[in-house]
């Protein structure tokens, strides 16, 4: 591969190390590499997922992060602590906002509450190399929070992504670098399941064709893939031979907005008649969300999901003439997906619906036969009284019944208590 003709960065990708955990840790004034330390979804819970563990309580027990609460060891030492999100989103804040002492905004990218990269080109007078540089950001992580920090450095955001999962992570220093002539040694060898980017579907399918390595994905007819698996297989063949071409400066914020959505996985199986409730505070927080942006759909999409045991369920939508934002339209239409779907017995544990098909929200047209400006004024004063005294200041009555979510969800970030 002639790389001269593809463009080389300093691009770093900094992850935290068991984020939720090293905050807790450095809360409590604990040594994150003794410490066993778990944070748990909802102690309550018996069967509450275990977000976090600590690198000690890794190696000694062999706790993931996709461990339940219940299959957590009898430890004396093993300590217990509830999720707390908006700690974790506060502490990552002020991460990015350290980061911005270093390089411009517009050279970070925050990729999630724990990892981010950031571009450090032209920072070599100043700071020294781009190892240096990771160095020294590793360094003012560990002392302003407390948290041991990954970092990968290569000529763009995938090969930093990668060189630090597959490499970094398990260097003694927590650094790795990866250039486009560091490649077929570093990367080739690895198996394509612990590539970024490619799942387990993607996965068979390419152990179908033969491809269990990188470099064999490297070495595969291009055509091939393109035939087989269009622009996501030409993506994941440049990936193999370490060429991305995504942005690293710009505005990283901006993203096009597609649709509104919310939904839930509910702690306990549904009745019917007790999907209502719910479905209208969904709806509420979706067209609360469009209404903001100044946005209204045509399309709405109902997808309901039915207990364990049972299985199944169904995704639906259905479209309007008129583009709305308006609660109670959104919910109506809510219900007559449900009530023409839905097979009439099994349980239900997850909802979510969805406002699509997006347009500007322009002046109300009228009707004769419906009185849209009023429905407005009511949903727009609802949100004025949220936006100014909380989110719970205001609900509907229906959202107070053991069926509804909105008082519960209110105290979570991400699905966990705040």
């Amino acid at each position: 591969m002639d790389y001269s003709h593809y463009p080389r960065h300093d691009v770093l990708c900094i992850d935290m190390r068991s984020f939720y955990a090293s905050v807790e840790m450095a809360h409590r004034g604990l040594d994150s590499k003794t410490a066993l330390l778990a944070v748990v979804g909802d102690p309550e819970r018996n069967g509450s997922i275990v977000l976090a563990a600590s690198p000690a309580l890794k190696k000694k027990h062999g706790v993931s992060n996709v461990s339940r609460y219940f299959e957590l060891p009898n430890d004396p030492e093993l300590i217990v602590a509830p999720a707390r999100m908006g700690e974790y989103v506060r502490v990552s804040v002020e991460i990015t906002r350290m980061m911005k002492e270093i390089v411009p905004p517009e050279a970070i990218h925050v990729y999630s509450v724990d990892e981010l990269w950031v571009t450090v080109d032209g920072l070599g007078r100043l700071y020294g190399s781009p190892y240096t540089i990771a160095a020294m950001i590793q360094d003012r992580i560990r002392e302003q929070f407390g948290v041991e920090c990954a970092i990968g450095i290569g000529d763009n955001k995938f090969l930093a992504k990668v060189v630090m999962d597959i490499h970094a992570k398990k260097a003694d220093d927590g650094i790795a670098e990866c250039r486009y002539e560091d490649v077929e040694r570093l990367l080739w060898p690895t198996p394509i399941e612990h590539i970024w980017g490619i799942g387990s579907r993607m996965t068979r399918n390419f152990n179908r064709l033969g491809i269990v390595r990188l470099g064999q994905l490297a070495k595969y007819p291009l055509k091939y893939l393109k035939k087989h698996y269009g622009i996501i297989g030409e993506q994941l063949y440049w990936h193999a031979w370490g060429i991305d071409l995504s942005p690293v400066i710009g505005d990283f914020t901006k993203t096009e907005q597609k649709g509104f959505g919310h939904g839930v996985t509910l702690l306990r199986n549904y009745a019917k008649e007790e999907v209502p409730a719910v479905m209208l505070d969904l709806c509420e927080e979706a067209c609360r969300r469009a209404r903001k942006a100044k946005q209204a759909g045509r399309t709405v999409h109902l997808s309901v999901g039915y207990e364990r045991d049972t299985g199944g369920g169904f995704s639906r939508s259905t479209s309007i003439d008129l583009p709305t934002n308006i609660t109670m339209d959104m919910y109506r239409l809510c219900l007559q997906l449900f009530h023409k779907y839905y097979d009439g017995f099994s349980m239900i544990r997850r909802i979510a619906v969805t406002l699509t098909n997006l347009d500007e929200d322009i002046a109300t047209q009228l009707t004769l036969f419906d009185d849209r400006p009023k429905k407005k004024d009511v949903g727009n004063v609802m949100d004025q009284i949220r936006d100014k005294y909380g989110s719970t200041a205001i609900l509907r009555a229906s959202s107070f019944t053991d069926a509804g979510i909105t008082p519960e969800r209110s105290k979570k970030i991400g699905g966990h208590y705040a």
